[in-house]
C-alpha cells in the first residue's frame, strides 16, 4: 500500500488506512479516489497534486 502528501500541507492519505471521515475505509486505493478528491485538511490541492511519499525500508 501507498501513501499520498498534499504538497501545500503536508497531509497524508495512507491507502492501508484509508479516510473513515471522508467516507473512504482503510485499503481503499489511491486510484479508487475520485479526480474531484480534494486535500481534506487545507482544500488547496486537488488530487492530481499529491505526490507519492517514497517507501523507507
Amino acid at each position: 500500500m501507498s501513501v499520498y502528501q498534499c504538497p501545500e500541507c503536508g497531509y497524508q492519505y495512507d491507502e492501508a488506512l484509508g479516510e473513515p471521515h471522508e467516507g473512504y475505509a482503510p485499503g481503499t486505493l489511491w486510484d479508487s479516489i475520485p479526480d474531484s478528491f480534494c486535500c481534506p485538511s487545507c482544500a488547496v490541492r486537488d488530487k492530481a497534486d499529491f505526490e507519492i511519499v517514497p517507501v523507507v525500508s
